[in-house]
């Protein structure tokens, strides 16, 4: 959209596409906003950010579906555990690869993180040597780091987009500085000259607030549902630690979600009750 109405609207004006394509002016602003962004980031997040960036093109993957599965599973889990006991549950979060209840939610178990964080909570509960509010403050700091790391790349990613339009400018003053050497040659030289400084701006605006910057307040936003899904367990894991039945611990949980993913109560407990 941000290409057609652009280029479309240059059209409009009568503008000819060709005089847009400067290859020195690109590689002045691509080249100087890639070495910028190598110097500013540490490894961590250079090896993360392609994989972000392609997470915020297929979208958020926490959606209703995922999150029936999420409380289906911690339903499952503290049924378990209210049966049986929570020693019951060792074997499972011990092995989780090998957990019946977590195979029964593929989805979940595919996302390593989100195993370990359950099963790690999960254990401190067998142990017993916590109470809800210690486990909750703990809980608080390992999501407060989660959340700052993975936040990372969609800031650099920001910072990224903030210079391409500087990045922009010092094409256009480079171009300017050509210019200034053609001063007595033909009008038409000169002309090509201002035109491809002028294509530098251009570009280097157009670049940073229509496609980098959009790019990483996506990036922000699926980070900002990961951390929702997170805060859900966390939820459903206090509920059961202060003495909820499993059906309010999930209920607890499904609370916390916001309303266009939640799911109805009905339909929360027809799918556990399916899943049984």
């Amino acid at each position: 959209m941000v290409t057609g109405m652009v280029l479309g609207g240059y059209l409009m004006a009568h503008g000819i596409l060709i005089a847009l394509w400067q290859p020195a002016e690109l590689v002045i602003i691509f080249g100087g906003a890639l070495g910028a962004f190598v110097v500013g980031n540490p490894p961590k997040v250079l090896k993360v950010t392609p994989k972000e960036v392609i997470k915020a093109f297929k979208g958020s993957p926490y959606n209703k579906t995922i999150y029936l599965d999420l409380l289906g599973l911690m339903f499952e889990l503290f049924s378990k555990s209210r049966k049986e006991g929570l020693m019951a549950l060792e074997a499972d979060i011990e092995e989780p690869e090998e957990s019946e209840i977590f195979n029964k939610y593929p989805k979940i178990s595919a996302d390593h993180h989100v195993v370990e964080f359950i099963c790690d909570y999960i254990r401190l509960m067998v142990g017993g040597t916590m109470n809800p509010f210690e486990l909750e403050n703990l809980m608080d700091i390992e999501l407060e780091t989660h959340h700052h790391e993975a936040h990372m790349p969609s800031a650099a990613m920001a910072n990224l987009a903030d210079s391409l339009p500087a990045f922009g400018i010092v094409a256009a003053v480079m171009g300017v500085v050509v210019t200034m050497g053609s001063l007595g040659g033909p009008v038409e030289e000169i002309g090509a000259h201002v035109a491809a400084a002028l294509v530098g701006t251009f570009l280097g605006i157009l670049l940073g607030y229509g496609f980098f910057g959009p790019l990483a307040q996506a990036m922000g936003d699926v980070c900002e549902d990961e951390g929702k899904f997170y805060q859900c367990i966390k939820v459903c894991i206090l509920a059961t630690l202060n003495g909820y039945n499993p059906q309010v611990a999930i209920e607890f949980g499904r609370k916390s979600l916001l309303p266009s993913v939640r799911p109805g109560f009905l339909e929360l407990e027809e799918f556990v009750k399916g899943s049984k």
